[in-house]
């Protein structure tokens, strides 16, 4: 088990960069989400093309299983056009918090489908969370009109952990009986079409980046979304969801600190931000550190 426990420490670490990488783009938000993910994609690839045990899974995959991943990569579409494009409107800290505030979302969820107990401590937990939310989102809002926040750019965060709690429940759900490269290239490929099909229906553009965004998004690609998302995906199979969420908590933490430590970002979190940053952080371990499986095991 403790690969697994290291592979989720791996992973969040390299999510952690994910939004230092954008905002060292000058490409819009939407262009950054389809690269990123057509990159990811493309570097599966060649563990495909030689595997044949993941070939033969996927052409014997069940129609259902087929229809729920393309959802799936639709909702992670989804997520990646809201949250990138979040942290052009709002700070690195305010965006990573509320996008990492989906165990509000995940544990009533797991609680009705997976089965997993909600405590009287979890519930307090998505309380504190919410009230988190109130403050970080129209403290800022309400308060430093000049600053990095805007009411704009914190609700398409929400709205982009919305679907990273979606994201994670499906992914929850299929990695117990899906191997992780099948999952991860099946989503990743809707991901990228959907998200290809959103860049020209909002006129985003699709080509002529410049080399610097191009080689930007690679190795956004490759830490972030090989090491990050893939790796977190393999986590999945082995650890419970109201588990992953929590650990996920490293995130907002990490990019906040990156944030403000480089220079050509150095961003300082409003007192909005870090009270509420905080109220919410609590609210989510409250929300998940005591939720337990039906059968009362413990999966990490």
């Amino acid at each position: 088990m403790k690969k697994h426990a290291l592979g989720l420490v791996v992973s969040i670490i390299a999510v952690s960069f994910a939004s230092i990488f954008i905002l060292s783009c000058e490409a819009p938000p939407l262009s950054i989400a389809f690269y990123r993910l057509l990159f990811t994609t493309l570097l599966l690839v060649p563990l495909l093309l030689v595997r044949n045990k993941t070939r033969d899974e996927i052409r014997l995959l069940p129609k259902k299983t087929v229809l729920i991943m393309i959802l799936i990569g639709v909702v992670l579409a989804a997520h990646f056009s809201l949250w990138i494009t979040s942290l052009k409107m709002t700070s690195v800290a305010s965006s990573v918090i509320l996008v990492t505030a989906h165990p509000i979302l995940v544990a009533p969820v797991s609680f009705f489908f997976l089965k997993e107990k909600l405590s009287v401590v979890n519930a307090f937990g998505i309380t504190i969370s919410l009230a988190g939310v109130g403050v970080l989102v129209f403290g800022n809002y309400g308060f430093v009109t000049l600053g990095l926040d805007s009411l704009e750019g914190n609700i398409l965060a929400l709205l982009g952990g919305i679907a990273a709690g979606l994201y994670i429940l499906g992914g929850r759900m299929l990695r117990r009986k899906i191997s992780t490269l099948t999952y991860a290239f099946i989503v990743y490929s809707v991901g990228t079409i959907s998200l290809f099909i959103i860049c020209l229906a909002l006129s985003a553009p699709v080509y002529n980046l410049s080399i610097s965004d191009y080689t930007i998004i690679l190795f956004m690609a490759i830490i972030s979304g090989i090491f990050g998302h893939t790796l977190y995906n393999w986590s999945l199979g082995y650890i419970r969801a109201s588990v992953m969420s929590v650990a996920l908590l490293g995130e907002p933490i990490g990019s906040s600190l990156l944030a403000y430590a480089i220079p050509w970002i150095h961003q300082e979190p409003s007192i909005y931000t870090i009270v509420g940053g905080g109220i919410i952080l609590l609210g989510i371990y409250l929300t998940a550190r005591t939720m337990k499986s039906a059968d009362g095991v413990e999966n990490i």
